[in-house]
């Protein structure tokens, strides 16, 4: 039986301090309050003196309140039942449904062991030709999405979890506007998608603890599935916000800031995350796809700069579409040779016919006479960033690599474009 404590030595914001013994980190306590029970999880440990962060805030605690420590860490149910249901950064249903209690598992465990791994091979097909033709998302890849405020990120992810052809999606939101809560889960319950989606929700007006919960209890449901023998993926929005509610806790806690007044270990932070990407070698897949807004669209501030040594590439999502420079999917050589033998060859010309484009626009604008092969180059880019880069555009991979070829037969002739003759004679359309 724990012990109770009726003594708070202070009170700083959300984080407690209190004298205990035999306390462990993570662990997790409830306080009596004159408004009822609160939840709190043990942050620090310093000899004797132990801080907790209260979930729902430091509002209405009092010095004389009881604490009782719980013994155990904070836990998420797992089951099938958790398919079309919404949870806040508690695990409390948010979606006024039953709250559920059975099969507890606990978040933030350790990475999976390599050996249980297999080298990423599998597509994840999306029906967005950005992604499909030219950054391939593979089976247990982490990849953020770099944008900034105001760009369609959120209806980028929606998108993605109506379309993407895998068995689970677990979709994590962060300092979500609630706006934008209600953008996901109508979408979502329209499209007919809720019924494989799972969503854990913390929105701007919700506790600050509670958004550093969310990635660890996507992930560890995420993974409960994954051994199940089922492919997830895990879209998260914004991961900003989770390293912004990292700093303000670590400022609350006095710790010595780093880079911008992040803590230290916001490196590791956030590799904690994003390592539990994984593709067991015998049950499913974890993949993950994380939103990181860039403050003034600098890609050099302390979160996407760490965010870059963990993950393996990029999308650069600017001016309402993926940009072809700057996006990279490192694990796509894996996957895109085995798609369809033009894939690879079709890509790599039509990004160089792209860039070509823009060097013509740049001559353009500078008012250098026009060739007949800058023309050429300036009717491609139009047709190459309304037919592909627009993220309306919904169509399969097979689909997206035959209207690349029209969009090259189009506008040049065969030998024009760089590609081999025997693909040439097999793909290019007949008149």
């Amino acid at each position: 039986m724990k012990k109770i404590y009726s003594k708070i030595e202070s009170i700083n914001g959300s984080v407690i301090t209190v004298k205990a013994d035999n306390v462990t980190y993570g662990e997790l306590a409830e306080i009596e309050t004159a408004f009822g029970i609160s939840r709190a999880e043990v942050n620090k440990l310093d000899g004797d003196t132990v801080s907790l962060q209260v979930f729902a805030g430091g509002r209405g605690v009092s010095t004389g309140d009881k604490i009782r420590f719980l013994g155990t860490e904070m836990r998420v149910s797992f089951s099938d039942n958790l398919m079309g249901r919404i949870f806040n950064g508690s695990g409390d249903p948010r979606d006024k449904g039953p709250a559920l209690k059975e099969n507890m598992v606990p978040l933030g465990g350790p990475s999976v062991n390599p050996a249980k791994r297999i080298i990423a091979k599998r597509m994840i097909r999306t029906g967005i030709p950005m992604i499909d033709v030219f950054n391939t998302l593979v089976v247990s890849q982490k990849l953020p999405i770099f944008s900034i405020s105001g760009e369609p990120y959120n209806e980028l992810l929606a998108r993605i979890a109506m379309q993407a052809e895998v068995d689970v999606i677990v979709l994590g939101g962060m300092g979500l506007k609630y706006d934008d809560y209600l953008f996901f889960k109508e979408t979502l319950e329209d499209a007919g998608a809720m019924s494989r989606t799972a969503m854990f929700i913390h929105t701007a007006a919700d506790p600050t603890v509670e958004c550093l919960m969310i990635p660890d209890m996507c992930l560890a449901v995420a993974e409960q599935f994954a051994i199940e023998g089922k492919d997830v993926l895990v879209l998260l929005s914004d991961m900003t916000n989770f390293a912004d509610s990292l700093k303000e806790i670590a400022i609350t806690q006095e710790q010595v800031p780093s880079n911008r007044g992040y803590p230290g270990d916001l490196y590791s932070q956030l590799a904690a995350r994003y390592e539990k990407a994984v593709d067991f070698d015998d049950a499913g897949s974890v993949t993950i796809l994380a939103v990181t807004t860039m403050p003034g669209d600098d890609v050099t501030h302390p979160v996407p700069d760490n965010t870059g040594y963990i993950t393996e590439g990029q999308f650069y999502l600017k001016n309402g579409r993926i940009e072809p420079f700057g996006s990279l999917s490192r694990l796509k050589q894996n996957v895109n040779g085995k798609t369809r033998d033009d894939h690879r060859a079709l890509m790599d010309n039509m990004i160089k016919l792209y860039s070509a484009y823009k060097d013509t626009l740049e001559k353009k604008s500078m008012g250098f006479m026009m060739s007949d092969w800058d023309n050429k180059l300036l009717k491609y880019g139009i047709l190459f960033e309304d037919q592909m880069m627009d993220l309306t555009v919904n169509i399969p991979l097979e689909g997206a690599l035959d209207a690349g070829w029209k969009i090259l037969a189009e506008c040049f002739k065969p030998v024009e474009t760089g590609i081999k003759s025997d693909l040439i004679n097999q793909y290019w359309p007949k008149q």
